[in-house]
């Protein structure tokens, strides 16, 4: 991928992963579009990154998606990369009331909102990349997150799915794989320990400078190598089994 000169959107891209690829795509010369369910936090980016456009979508609602793909092929037909970054974590169990309910919010962020955008942008003409952020849990899932953690399996299969589609049109397709970084993702504090944002945004810019389709760091690059004994090592580790 040509890091430079290209137009970007960017799903979730107002905070945590999202906002640090904003950041530095900008810094590599490109136009970015973010998009986002809130408004204000739209604005707040905007205004600190004045060249980034933004559009207030919900994901989680289909007729919303189709109205993206919309204005973005009237208004910005020459869109070249579409990052499928916006995800939702629910800390559950299965045995909670609300459940069921949850869970599907999380399938429907999670999975059907990337792979409809997938399947309207792939239209564009102009697009050259596709980015699917995944997780370091697509390979070891977390228990205290089952839902999230299958949801990343399914999008991590699925884009090298993606990858053989699509290599006969010309548009690349790239798996970004973070571990879990100091973010908001799943809740407020959760995640205070881990590493920053910034370290892995200059990890995998760093890797797709060197044409490299799968991005990882840290954790995610243990488990995307690991051995089946490793995965079912650190599964344990991970979640308190003896």
């Amino acid at each position: 991928m040509n890091i430079s000169n290209n137009k970007i959107l960017i799903t979730g891209g107002a905070s945590g992963i999202g906002l640090g690829l904003t950041e530095r795509f900008i810094q590599e010369n490109n136009t970015v579009i973010i998009c986002g369910r809130r408004e204000s936090v739209l604005q707040e980016v905007a205004e600190k990154f004045p060249s980034v456009m933004t559009r207030v979508c919900d994901l989680s609602n289909a007729d919303e998606r189709q109205a993206l793909y919309q204005w973005i092929s009237e208004e910005h037909s020459d869109l070249s990369v579409l990052v499928n970054n916006a995800g939702i974590q629910q800390w559950m169990a299965v045995s909670d009331e609300d459940f069921f309910q949850r869970a599907k919010e999380e399938l429907v962020v999670n999975i059907e909102a990337p792979l409809h955008l997938t399947s309207l942008f792939i239209n564009l003409p102009s697009l050259t990349s596709v980015i699917n952020v995944t997780s370091g849990l697509a390979f070891t899932p977390l228990a205290k997150v089952p839902v999230y953690s299958a949801t990343k399996a399914f999008f991590h299969s699925f884009t090298l799915s993606l990858r053989a589609l699509l290599s006969n049109k010309g548009i690349e397709v790239i798996e970004m794989i973070p571990p879990a970084l100091n973010t908001d993702l799943g809740g407020k504090g959760l995640h205070d320990q881990a590493p920053p944002v910034s370290d892995f945004i200059n990890a995998v810019f760093d890797q797709l400078k060197q044409g490299k389709t799968e991005l990882t760091f840290g954790f995610s690059e243990a488990m995307a190598k690991a051995t089946p004994d490793d995965l079912r090592n650190t599964f344990s580790r991970m979640n308190g089994i003896a």
